[in-house]
């Protein structure tokens, strides 16, 4: 009879320790946590979390065995820099490859975005609403908004509450905003300012979409979105 109430306890008990996993995963690969950056205590994250120490223990394991993290004893666990993947490579410098990263994101970020608007939480859509801010200020006084662009993507891959999709986004890194890397001479005469504010007006359809939790036009906003971007650039 005791072992039969054990195996439930240690199911939760590994349950809890994979969510929080998930949580400090995503954590890191938003950029929250940086290379370098020591993780809270042991005592913080019980009480930011409510889990109990052993969960905590189980999930910094899951975290050194994943190559996020290292303990160094009597001092803590740090972030540590992850070693370049093998087997993906992504050439974004062609105009074939850009439409080809476009493609891409067109299967993954689709469903990211309509799962994202039954998922997300009321602070992931105020860090949307801010990335957007950010984006569309950089817009108007002419200054880079790659990075901004980036980061709504990212936040809408976290907000599917799935790490799977954080983890391709993040591994895509730069190829996922890639139209600025193309050489000059064959992207052609392109007004990248009035691609910006193209791409805003998408970007705002997309938000307010996972804004009503509405999956269905979250996930028709993205395509629009992308399969927009893709033409754009092959007609320039």
């Amino acid at each position: 009879m005791q072992e039969d109430l054990e195996v439930p306890a240690r199911k939760r008990s590994h349950n809890l320790a994979h969510d929080l996993v998930e949580k400090l995963t995503q954590r890191i690969l938003l950029g929250q946590m940086l290379p370098g950056d020591k993780l809270p205590s042991e005592n913080t994250i019980v009480q930011e979390h409510g889990v109990s120490r052993t969960v905590v223990r189980e999930a910094i394991s899951k975290l050194q065995a994943s190559g996020l993290v290292e303990t160094r004893h009597g001092i803590g666990t740090f972030v540590i820099e992850r070693a370049p993947e093998q087997g993906l490579r992504l050439n974004v410098d062609t105009a074939l490859g850009v439409r080809s990263i476009l493609e891409l994101r067109m299967g993954l970020e689709t469903q990211a975005a309509a799962l994202a608007a039954t998922r997300r939480t009321d602070l992931q859509l105020a860090q949307m609403r801010e990335a957007l801010d950010d984006y569309q200020s950089l817009l108007a006084n002419n200054d880079s908004c790659v990075e901004a662009d980036r980061r709504f993507h990212l936040l809408i891959a976290e907000a599917t509450g799935n790490v799977c999709f954080t983890e391709i986004m993040q591994h895509l890194g730069s190829a996922m905003i890639p139209r600025t890397r193309v050489n000059a001479a064959e992207r052609g005469a392109v007004d990248l300012s009035k691609l910006g504010q193209l791409a805003n007006l998408e970007h705002e359809a997309i938000l307010n979409a996972i804004k009503r939790q509405d999956p269905d036009a979250a996930r028709a906003a993205m395509w629009l979105h992308l399969t927009n971007s893709r033409d754009r650039f092959s007609a320039s």
